[in-house]
C-alpha cells in the first residue's frame, strides 16, 4: 500500500525558525580593557531589558592577534521578534551611547537555528 510519503518531510510553511545574531566588533584604538568590561556589562543589562531578547552572550578576543575584539551574539523567536528589537528604543540608545563612540567596524552575521532543539545543541 502506498502511504504517498515519499522523499524528506518539509517543514509546514508556517514553520519559523529561531535566529542568532552574532556582531563582530572592531575597537577604536583609544578602548581600554575597563572600558571593554563595561561595553560588556552594558550590553547584558540594557539588551536583556527588551522583551524579544531569548539569550544574550557578549564577550572579548583571547587571542591579541584577533581582528574582532569584542563580540555580542543574541538569539531571538523569529525573524520578526529581531526586526522588532532593532527598533527598541533601549536597543537604539545602547547602539548609539555604547556601540557608535567605542567601535570602528563591525561585521553582523545571522544564522537560522531549529526551534525543536536545545539552543545549546543546535
Amino acid at each position: 500500500m502506498d502511504s504517498g510519503l515519499h522523499g524528506t518531510l518539509e517543514p509546514p510553511i508556517s514553520f519559523t525558525l529561531m535566529v542568532h545574531h552574532v556582531v563582530l566588533y572592531k575597537l577604536k584604538s583609544e578602548v581600554t580593557p575597563a572600558r571593554v568590561e563595561a561595553m560588556m556589562m552594558n550590553a547584558r543589562m540594557q539588551l536583556l531589558k527588551i522583551p524579544e531578547v531569548l539569550s544574550i552572550k557578549c564577550g572579548k578576543r583571547i587571542d591579541p592577534e584577533m581582528d574582532w575584539p569584542f563580540f555580542i551574539a543574541i538569539d531571538f523567536e523569529s525573524m520578526d521578534k529581531y526586526a522588532i528589537f532593532r527598533e527598541d528604543p533601549v536597543f537604539v540608545k545602547f547602539t548609539e551611547e555604547i556601540i557608535k563612540p567605542n567601535t570602528e567596524d563591525f561585521l553582523a552575521l545571522d544564522f537560522e537555528m531549529d526551534p525543536g532543539k536545545d539552543v545549546q545543541f543546535s
